[in-house]
């Protein structure tokens, strides 16, 4: 038997190991599974997230990946995940505490590889549609556990919220209800009513579930901030100067109708006078007093900044001999850029935003995918005011895979417009 006969069993199983026929769906399938339980579960979503890169780094024209490493959208989230790494150099809290706050930082990785496969992928609508019939099927469930909460899947502290948290699923049905908007229109545009009318009944359900059953008053924020990008982005002047009367008669109607809402805008007047007169230990207080601390940290290293997973630490210190809301200690400042340059000081905040404003000029384009990527990426950066959305667990992968599965299709549109002499390809 000749030396290639010999081989060729091995020659048969890498050619197979390497095969894009094969490995591409698959991959794509282990994206849509992503998706689908993304709203869901924690450790399914690990499981798949891990599946779909052992199967597209099979297929990676790896020359290629790496001439993709060195443009900015390629090489910042590695940036970022480096300076958590090396942050651990000069942290003076335990080495165990050190390592679990580079965690939050490692989904960061994935984002070039979405982007890269995703230019070459035509199955990234796929990802999107999963995560939108997964995120109607918890609408669904949430109108029904309000009602009959023992059909709860996990034993959830807000009633009408199935699982998880209210805060997740508040960020899940408003970038639903948004990305769905100009679909609506489109439809609609197209005279092709009866979709056009079931996309518009998932858009009220999603509104009307945020408005009467659970909202994070986060949500209340950014919601506003979406509405004016969409009227920017999609309407004229009249129609956008109807759709904000139509907005303002809705919050009128909403505000008259829904207790639910009543409670939680007014509440925030209440804890911050409970805050302010008695030290009391309120969510609004809390807030404000973590920001004030972590200000306080920051000015002590304010260009690298104390180390990775120093916040706790900083925060026991600081509380040894106070009472009320002062003695509250935590990890987590609920605020991103805090979070950052508590931890990593100017640098970080210049690599963080860094990142942000590149993912965002990346969607300055006019498609839906354009459309949804500017939606996840200016969610997050408004949300990230009130919280640390980048590193919590839900919104971070929310951000990492709705960025970077939008972000390589707009990327591959970019580049069939580019070689078809329409503009120039994008950076």
């Amino acid at each position: 038997m000749s030396a290639g006969a010999a081989a060729s069993p091995i020659v048969r199983a890498w050619r197979w190991l390497r095969n894009p026929v094969f490995w591409m769906p698959v991959a794509d399938a282990f994206a849509v599974l992503s998706a689908l339980v993304l709203p869901w579960s924690t450790s399914l979503l690990g499981i798949f997230a891990a599946c779909w890169l052992g199967a597209a780094a099979l297929i990676f024209d790896y020359p290629a990946y790496l001439r993709f490493l060195k443009r900015p959208i390629g090489y910042l989230p590695f940036a970022f995940f480096g300076l958590v790494a090396v942050g651990t150099l000069w942290s003076d809290a335990p080495w165990a505490e050190r390592i679990y706050a580079v965690g939050p930082a490692v989904k960061l990785l994935l984002l070039p590889a979405l982007l890269f496969h995703y230019q070459r992928s035509s199955r990234g609508m796929w990802i999107l549609v999963a995560f939108l019939v997964s995120c109607a099927l918890l609408m669904c469930l949430s109108w029904i556990v309000l009602f009959a909460p023992e059909f709860k899947v996990t034993a959830t502290r807000s009633p009408g919220v199935p699982v998880k948290n209210y805060i997740d699923q508040s960020q899940e049905f408003a970038l639903c209800m948004f990305a769905l908007a100009p679909v609506v229109l489109g439809l609609l545009d197209q005279r092709r009513f009866a979709l056009g009318a079931v996309c518009a009944g998932l858009v009220l359900g999603f509104f009307v579930n945020l408005m009467f059953v659970a909202a994070a008053r986060t949500a209340l924020v950014y919601m506003p901030v979406l509405l004016m990008l969409f009227a920017a982005r999609y309407l004229d002047r009249s129609a956008a100067t109807l759709l904000f009367a139509t907005a303002a008669v809705a919050a009128v109607l909403v505000w008259w109708t829904s207790p639910y809402i009543r409670e939680r805008i007014g509440g925030v007047a209440t804890e911050y006078q409970q805050y302010r007169e008695e030290n009391a230990v309120t969510s609004a207080g809390e807030r404000l007093e973590y920001w004030r601390k972590s200000l306080t940290f920051v000015a002590n290293a304010p260009l690298f900044g104390n180390g990775t997973g120093a916040t706790k630490r900083l925060f026991d210190r600081d509380a040894i001999g106070q009472s009320g809301v002062s003695a509250e200690v935590i990890g987590n400042p609920h605020n991103q850029t805090l979070n950052v340059a508590v931890q990593w000081g100017l640098l970080g905040c210049v690599v963080l935003y860094s990142m942000w404003l590149c993912h965002l000029f990346l969607f300055r384009g006019t498609d839906l995918a354009a459309w949804i990527g500017l939606l996840v990426v200016v969610q997050n950066m408004v949300s990230s005011l009130f919280n640390s959305h980048l590193f919590d667990f839900h919104e971070g992968w929310m951000y990492v895979l709705g960025t970077g599965v939008t972000g390589g299709m707009v990327l591959k549109a970019s580049l069939r417009e580019a070689s078809a002499g329409l503009r120039n390809p994008l950076p």
